[in-house]
């Protein structure tokens, strides 16, 4: 920024001194970083995803099931695997949990996974 001289301070007891608004707003702005002080624009939240579950715990499986349901996405495919505790945790989840009101509808695709449509407005997150 400008340091201030001596005919500067006189000018302004004068009420002559008339600062540079707009030099003074781009040192501000450069000072601030202000163009990062705004966040990006959100990516658009895509209509069918598939979460594959495999290697995960149970505890796990469920934040990404209730990450996914959470975040707009309308349809998606979660994978199982065909035996396990997790293919016999999601139908209970489904049904019986803080995870129902987020969930319009799912069915078995195969035997190791499931075909969940969300409702189309989220909750929010729990």
């Amino acid at each position: 920024m400008k340091q201030l001289t001596d005919l500067d301070i006189e000018k302004m007891a004068d009420g002559a001194f008339v600062p540079d608004f707009k030099r003074v707003n781009r040192d501000v702005r450069s000072h601030l970083r202000l163009g990062r002080l705004i966040p990006p624009d959100a990516a658009p939240v895509p209509r069918c995803v598939r979460l594959d579950l495999h290697q995960k715990t149970e505890q796990q499986a469920w934040d990404s099931i209730i990450s996914l349901a959470t975040s707009g996405v309308r349809d998606a495919v979660i994978i199982t695997g065909a035996s396990g505790i997790l293919h016999q945790k999601f139908p209970e989840w489904a049904r019986e949990s803080l995870l129902t009101p987020y969930i319009l509808s799912w069915s078995p695709i195969n035997n190791g996974s499931f075909a969940v449509k969300f409702k189309k407005q989220s909750l929010g997150p729990l």
